[in-house]
């Protein structure tokens, strides 16, 4: 059966209204939503671990009868980890040493400086103190979103990581456990959904308080981070996937049809699009998503995701395809051309830049080392990547010499003074030399 992609060019008439309708995409979860995960949060804050468990029962179906069933200890970690198959144990090492190396070098640091004064001025770089990190469970299990959530605050310095990971019928993911232990998870509570943000957010009596909650989760999940944004921090409110491809019709159709297809098979909705300067090639590149869809297994979700929201786009030259990605701001863009890095250095929005036919998408979603929790739906115009930074805060520092406070107070009065907030003026006046 034919995959009816959606296909245009950007010397259509109508581009601009087509390319609106392909890129429209509303995260806001509707008002039924928003009223069960308002009570949920209210319920959690009010009621604590009580809430925690009657949410669990009722959504997860386990027979629990305390917080301490729902707790997994490091030794559980470690046994997950011990008991892993040679290879996956050996790849996830070496995905999580790859994460850490790569983010090692994001770390910020404290400096100041002296003014001739004698006055100092600066700035210090401290770790949040604890963080919560939510991880999809059951058959959605993502170990890969704990090494990318985990390692950036732990080597931020960050000294508690709370894990919250849901186990649905009591389906435990031993993958992901083996990941928490091997990117320094301090705690896991196999809790999930709504009332997981909300212990996180405010704390029970066992799941403590916690400064910032990252990770993905479904609507739900992400509705609960939006209202409790404010009281902790959070990452960012996700939507689907999406993988933009630039494309000179020089790479193997099958490769690119392939690439497509790894951020389709994600959900439905998620988007995968295609620009390409040859008609004749984005032609092949239909045939070859012809061909391999009924090798996936996965073929359904990918065939809904490709006909509702994909696109094999004909631009007018490369200069056009630049602009255009620059307009859609793809949280994954792959530049399938000649010269991929001069390409790139014309690249103002995206989360992530793959450069060449050889860097796929999926080698940064696992072990290639940058962190694949990226913006989406065009936040990338205003969002960056999850990173080091995202676990750090920075104060700033001031220490007045008397010469300096005394020519900084006469400026400040005048500033003060002219905004009729007298106290202010007078605390600076204190300190000018006669």
């Amino acid at each position: 059966m034919t995959v009816n992609v959606r296909k245009f060019s950007s010397q259509q008439n109508d581009f601009e209204q087509v390319m609106n309708n392909l890129l429209a995409w509303e995260s806001v979860s509707d008002q039924s939503i928003q009223h069960t995960v308002l009570d949920i949060l209210h319920q959690v804050k009010t009621q604590g671990d009580a809430a925690v468990i009657d949410y669990t029962k009722r959504f997860d179906h386990l027979d629990v009868a305390s917080m301490a069933q729902l707790e997994l200890g490091q030794a559980a970690l470690q046994q997950a980890l011990e008991s892993l198959p040679a290879s996956q144990k050996q790849a996830l090492l070496t995905a999580a040493e790859r994460v850490r190396r790569y983010h090692e070098k994001q770390k910020g640091e404290s400096w100041q400086y002296q003014e001739t004064d004698g006055t100092v001025l600066g700035q210090q770089v401290t770790p949040m103190d604890r963080v919560g990190i939510y991880v999809p469970g059951g058959k959605a299990a993502y170990p890969s979103s704990v090494l990318m959530n985990a390692i950036p605050a732990h080597v931020a310095g960050v000294q508690e990581i709370i894990m919250v990971v849901p186990t649905p019928r009591g389906e435990v993911n031993q993958l992901v456990l083996a990941a928490a232990a091997v990117a320094g998870v301090s705690r896991v509570f196999t809790i999930g959904g709504a009332q997981a943000v909300a212990a996180l957010a405010y704390g029970t009596q066992t799941v403590p308080k916690v400064d910032k909650i990252v990770g993905p989760g479904n609507i739900y999940v992400a509705t609960a981070k939006r209202f409790v944004f404010g009281e902790v921090g959070i990452d960012m409110i996700a939507g689907p996937s999406e993988i933009l491809v630039v494309c000179d019709g020089k790479t193997d159709p099958d490769w690119i049809a392939m690439d497509l297809f790894s951020q389709a098979e994600h959900d439905e909705d998620a988007q995968s699009i295609l620009l390409s300067w040859d008609a004749q090639y984005i032609e092949q590149v239909h045939a070859s998503i012809n061909k391999l869809l009924p090798t996936m297994e996965r073929a359904d979700i990918i065939r809904a995701s490709i006909e509702g929201r994909g696109a094999l786009i004909l631009v007018k030259d490369e200069a056009e395809a630049i602009a255009v990605a620059n307009r859609i701001a793809p949280e994954h863009l792959e530049l399938s051309v000649a010269d991929p890095m001069a390409m790139a250095k014309k690249i103002r929005h995206a989360g992530a830049i793959f450069m060449g036919r050889y860097t796929a998408e999926a080698l940064g979603d696992y072990c290639a080392g940058p962190n694949h929790v990226l913006p989406t739906s065009g936040t990338a115009r205003f969002s960056s990547p999850l990173g080091v930074y995202d676990f750090q805060k920075r104060s700033s520092l001031i220490m007045c010499s008397a010469d300096g406070a005394s020519e900084l107070g006469k400026v400040a009065s005048v500033l003060a003074r002219g905004e009729s907030l007298t106290a202010h003026a007078r605390s600076a006046e204190y300190r000018i030399k006669d």
